[in-house]
């Protein structure tokens, strides 16, 4: 098993006929769902499954959570998108690694995140921060 960072290939096929709406407050809700060392996750995950995500904890329940700030923008010639950082309180989770799904779109698959090694809260705050919104570091972008 392994958890491989990458746009999911899908969903780069399903922009180009519209499957994904990023507008801001009127577009699509997009989810983001921890998983453990034991899930398979990359380039080819096409929707989001409960097989090896996290155990319900504190405010962390299966699913995950709803992102927000998702309105796209640009820097230079690349597209982008920023998420909000994301907190789950009183919670026990140790996770290697998330999807970020479509939850408005049969759960579709956008990318895949990998932790580069176990992350870990005990009856605390797991934080998923995401990097700063440019062409060079942001978590979703298109050149």
């Amino acid at each position: 098993m392994a958890i491989t960072q990458a746009v999911c290939t899908s969903f780069k096929q399903e922009i180009l006929v519209e499957g994904h709406n990023f507008t801001g407050s009127t577009g699509d809700t997009f989810k983001i769902a921890l998983y453990t060392s034991s899930a398979s996750l990359d380039a080819s995950t096409t929707a989001y499954s409960s097989s090896n995500e996290v155990s319900d904890s504190g405010s962390y329940s299966a699913g995950g959570g709803s992102l927000t700030s998702v309105t796209p923008t640009t820097s230079g010639t690349t597209a982008l998108c920023d998420f909000a950082d994301i907190s789950f309180t009183s919670a026990t989770i140790t996770a290697r690694g998330a999807l970020i799904y479509n939850s408005s779109n049969s759960n579709k698959a956008v990318c895949v995140l990998d932790f580069g090694g176990d992350k870990t809260s005990t009856s605390g705050t797991f934080t998923i921060q995401f990097p700063t919104a440019d062409a060079s570091n942001a978590i979703l972008r298109l050149a």
